[in-house]
C-alpha cells in the first residue's frame, strides 16, 4: 500500500479550515436566535454550492469517462448524505449547550478517526496516539470548565463528532478519485437538498427570520461551507487521515478565540494552556519517527 506523505501545503490549507470552522461556531450561534437548525444548514449548504459551482464550470478538467462520473456522483452523494446528518444534528445540539462545548466534543472525532482506520488495516505510530492525547487535554482544558455533565445537548454533539469522522474516512476514499471542487460541490448541493425536506417537515421559515441571521449564513455558506469544506477536500488528498483529524481539530481552539474578538470573552490562564497543548500537538504528529521518514 503507498504511503501517505504529509505534504506542507496540504498542511497549510487544512489549518486555513481549522481557522475558518473554528469562526463558524460563533456565526452557528448567533443564527439559531433567528431560524431554526434545518433552515439554518439549508440556506448555509445552498450557498456553499452555489458559490463552488462557477469555479466547477470555469475549471477545465479534461473529458471524464463514465467510471470517473459515476466516482464523482457517488462520492459526493455519500459525503453530502454523512455531511447532512452531521451538520444537522450538530445544529441542534448548539442550541441546548454552549459554544466552549461543542468545539470539545465535536473535535471528539480526532478520536474516533484513527479508531476506525483501525478496520481498514491502517496503522498510526506512537506520535500520532501521543497527539491525540495531548489534543484531547488541551481541548478540556481550552473548551471544559471545572464539572463536565453530560446534557442531552452534548450527547448530539457526541453523536456530530461519530459522523464527522465517518464523513473525514470518506472524504479519504475518494478525494484522491475525483475532482475535489466538484465533489465539494456535489456534497453541499445533496445536503440542502436534504436540510430542505427536513426544514419543510419540521419548520416554518419567516423572512424576518432570514434577515436576522443573513450575515451568520453568509459566514457559514460562503466561508465555512464553499471555502473551508474544499479546502478539507483539496487538503486531504494523498494525506494521512487521522493527521488531517487532528489539525481539523484546531478549530475547537479557534471557536474560543472567535468568542474572545467577537463576542469580547477572554481567555483564561487554562485556555491559554489549552491552546499550547493543542499546537504542542499539531507538532507532535509532524515528526519523523522512521528511516522511510527521515
Amino acid at each position: 500500500m503507498r504511503r501517505k506523505k504529509n505534504h506542507p501545503k496540504n498542511t497549510v490549507m487544512l489549518f486555513l479550515t481549522a481557522i475558518i470552522w473554528g469562526f463558524a461556531f460563533v456565526a452557528q450561534s448567533a443564527g439559531m436566535e433567528y431560524i431554526g437548525p434545518f433552515t439554518f444548514n439549508f440556506f448555509r449548504t445552498l450557498l456553499g454550492g452555489l458559490v463552488l459551482l462557477p469555479v466547477v464550470f470555469a475549471v477545465k478538467h479534461g473529458k471524464k469517462t463514465k467510471q470517473e462520473r459515476k466516482m464523482l456522483l457517488l462520492g459526493g452523494v455519500c459525503c453530502g448524505l454523512l455531511l447532512c446528518v452531521a451538520t444537522n444534528v450538530q445544529q441542534i445540539g448548539i442550541m441546548s449547550t454552549t459554544v466552549g462545548k461543542t468545539g470539545f466534543l465535536t473535535s471528539a472525532y480526532i478520536v474516533f478517526v484513527p479508531v476506525l482506520g483501525i478496520f481498514f488495516r491502517r496503522k498510526c505510530g506512537w506520535n500520532v496516539w501521543t497527539g491525540v492525547v495531548l489534543a484531547l487535554a488541551g481541548m478540556y482544558l481550552l473548551c471544559i470548565g471545572e464539572s463536565f455533565v453530560i446534557a442531552t445537548g452534548d450527547i448530539y454533539i457526541l453523536i456530530c463528532a461519530f459522523v464527522f469522522a465517518i464523513h473525514i474516512m470518506a472524504v479519504d476514499y475518494f478525494a484522491p478519485k475525483v475532482d475535489g471542487v466538484s465533489l465539494s460541490c456535489i456534497q453541499f448541493l445533496v445536503c440542502s437538498a436534504c436540510s430542505a425536506v427536513l426544514m419543510l417537515a419540521f419548520e416554518e421559515v419567516e423572512l424576518a427570520g432570514l434577515k436576522g441571521a443573513l450575515g451568520s449564513l453568509l459566514y457559514a455558506g460562503v466561508m465555512s461551507c464553499g471555502v473551508a469544506y474544499t479546502l478539507q477536500i483539496l487538503g486531504q488528498k494523498n494525506y494521512n487521515p487521522s493527521i488531517a483529524a487532528l489539525i481539523l481539530s484546531l478549530e475547537s481552539t479557534f471557536s474560543v478565540l472567535g468568542g474572545f474578538i467577537f463576542l469580547g470573552e477572554e481567555l483564561s490562564a487554562r485556555e491559554l494552556g489549552g491552546c499550547v497543548l493543542m499546537f504542542a500537538a499539531i507538532v507532535l504528529t509532524q515528526l519523523p519517527i522512521g528511516k522511510k521518514d527521515r
